[in-house]
C-alpha cells in the first residue's frame, strides 16, 4: 500500500511568497478614475443647470482587473439665475420642478459627492482622482464651472486631464455613441433609462473597464517590475 502521508516540514523549509497584485496607483500612475456623467439645461457650461449628477468609483481585483465599485448620484437644484433650455429638457426628460427628485443645491450635492471621491483617493493609496467621461470635456467644463462657481477649495479631481470614452470607444469598437458603443462591446444598455446620470455613469463605467481589461489583456500594459528588478 502506498503510503499516502506527506512528508512532514524540516526546518529549512523553504516558505513560498505571493507577489502582491497590481495597485490602482501602479495603474494610472496615482491618479484614481472616477466616472463622471452630468445632466445639464443645456450646453453651456457658465450659463446652465447642473440637474443631475453621478460618480461611479472603480477599483481593481487582486488581477488587475477593473471592476465597478459603487456608483452615488445626486438630483441638483438649478443654481440662481440658471438657464434651463426646453430643449435640453426634452432631450433628458428630466422635469426641474418635479418635488419627486429630491433635488439638493448644488454646494450640498457637490460637497457630498467631493467626500465620497477624496475618501475613495486616500483608500486607493492615489494622489487623486481623474475624471473619466463620455465627451469628458462637457462632464469637466460644467463640474469645473460649478467648483468655481460655488468657492469649493477642495475639489479632488486634476483640473484639465481626462479619460474619454467616446475617444477610447472610437479606437477599442469602431463607435463613439455612447449606446452604440456598448451594443457593440455586448454590453447591454437601455435607450429608455439612458440620460438618467446615474444610468449613464454605470454603462461609461462598463464600457471603461471593459476597454481597459481588453487592452491589459492583449499585453498592453503590464504590472510593474518592483524597483530592485529594475537597478
Amino acid at each position: 500500500m502506498t503510503d499516502s502521508t506527506p512528508p512532514a516540514a524540516t526546518d529549512d523549509s523553504e516558505v513560498v511568497t505571493t507577489a502582491p497584485g497590481p495597485t490602482m496607483r501602479d495603474r494610472f500612475r496615482g491618479f484614481l478614475p472616477v466616472v463622471v456623467d452630468i445632466e445639464t439645461g443645456g450646453f453651456n457650461c457658465q450659463t446652465d443647470a447642473i440637474l443631475e449628477i453621478a460618480m461611479t468609483l472603480l477599483t481593481m481585483s487582486e488581477d488587475g482587473q477593473l471592476e465597478i465599485a459603487e456608483t452615488h448620484s445626486r438630483n441638483v437644484e438649478p443654481f440662481e439665475g440658471a438657464n434651463l433650455d426646453p430643449s435640453a429638457l426634452e432631450f433628458t426628460g428630466i422635469d426641474p420642478e418635479s418635488p419627486l427628485r429630491g433635488a439638493v443645491p448644488e454646494d450640498i450635492a457637490l460637497g457630498e459627492l467631493f467626500g465620497v471621491v477624496r475618501r475613495a483617493v486616500k483608500a486607493s493609496n492615489c494622489n487623486r482622482a481623474i475624471l473619466v467621461g463620455h465627451n469628458a470635456h462637457f462632464d469637466a467644463g460644467f463640474l469645473n464651472a460649478a467648483t468655481e462657481r460655488l468657492g469649493l477649495k477642495r475639489n479632488p479631481f486634476h483640473p484639465f486631464s481626462h479619460f474619454d470614452t467616446a475617444t477610447l470607444a472610437g479606437l477599442a469598437v469602431g463607435h463613439t455613441v455612447l449606446a452604440r458603443a456598448c451594443a457593440l462591446a455586448d454590453i447591454p444598455f437601455d435607450n429608455n433609462e439612458a440620460h438618467s446620470a446615474e444610468y449613464d455613469a454605470t454603462k461609461t463605467a462598463e464600457l471603461f473597464c471593459l476597454i481597459v481589461n481588453r487592452w491589459q489583456s492583449l499585453g498592453g500594459w503590464t504590472t510593474p517590475a518592483p524597483s530592485e528588478d529594475l537597478e
